[in-house]
């Protein structure tokens, strides 16, 4: 037992600092740095180097889980060829996540079935991986939310939640009216993180359509004046990318 007694002091210690890879991997580190000549500093050095990797992994798996997407998608599994419309070079800068710290926004445009909630997801996937956090729900979701949020007199602190966030994902923007309150709480939301975190939109209308979701030309037209000051868009228009992945999968033999 006495042998066995650094052993488990220093399990405690790794323990209670928090290092889970020093832990697991501290012993088998110490066998191959022997056996490659290793001295203690590069044994030291390739330790804490795998703790930062799987640090940053856990990290990363934290922001996707609290982001709450609907899945994981990644750019990398998006078909470019089948919607020539959209602008390639322009989606993979937009993925180094500088328009983020810049506070820019990000409207996709396209009819249903375009891709649009991938290339969204794919930015939300780019953006928690550069350690930025990232939240994604529908357009009816949150205004849905918002309205919970003031019936039961906790709507502030919840605008004050979504106003940190790094990158706002509203996805589906379009696909059913606002009523007038709904509007207008999407509208304060958006007004208050004007210039102060960035907002990714998707939608099945173009601008000019906006009114039938608004319901007024005055709110519509307030809005697209915050949301495209500094605006990224991306045109999405083109057969159905679901229907294109769908026949390119049947005829894979």
């Amino acid at each position: 037992m006495m042998n066995k007694a650094p052993e488990l002091l220093l399990a405690h210690h790794l323990k209670t600092l928090r290092l889970p890879t020093f832990l697991r991997e501290h012993d088998k580190q110490a066998r191959i740095c022997a056996a490659e000549g290793l001295d203690h500093v590069r044994y030291l050095a390739r330790l804490t180097e795998l703790e930062l990797i799987d640090r940053e992994r856990r990290m990363v798996e934290r922001r996707i889980k609290s982001a709450k997407f609907p899945a994981v998608k990644s750019l990398d599994s998006f078909d470019f060829k089948a919607i020539p419309s959209l602008n390639k070079m322009m989606v993979l800068e937009l993925a180094r996540c500088d328009w983020i710290e810049r506070k820019e926004n990000v409207i996709a445009l396209g009819p249903s079935g375009t891709g649009k909630t991938h290339v969204a997801l794919g930015l939300g996937l780019a953006a928690c991986q550069k350690g930025l956090p990232v939240a994604f729900v529908t357009a009816s979701a949150l205004v849905n939310e918002l309205m919970e949020a003031r019936e039961e007199k906790r709507l502030q602190r919840r605008q004050r939640q979504l106003a940190k966030v790094k990158l706002l994902i509203i996805d589906e923007l379009g696909f059913v009216p606002l009523s007038k309150t709904g509007a207008e709480l999407l509208f304060e939301l958006i007004s208050q993180r004007y210039e102060q975190g960035s907002t990714l939109i998707t939608s099945n209308l173009p601008f000019e359509e906006w009114t039938d979701t608004f319901g007024t030309e005055r709110l519509t037209g307030a809005l697209l004046d915050r949301l495209t000051h500094h605006v990224n868009i991306l045109e999405m228009n083109g057969e159905s990318y679901r229907l294109s992945q769908s026949r390119a999968k049947r005829m894979t033999p």
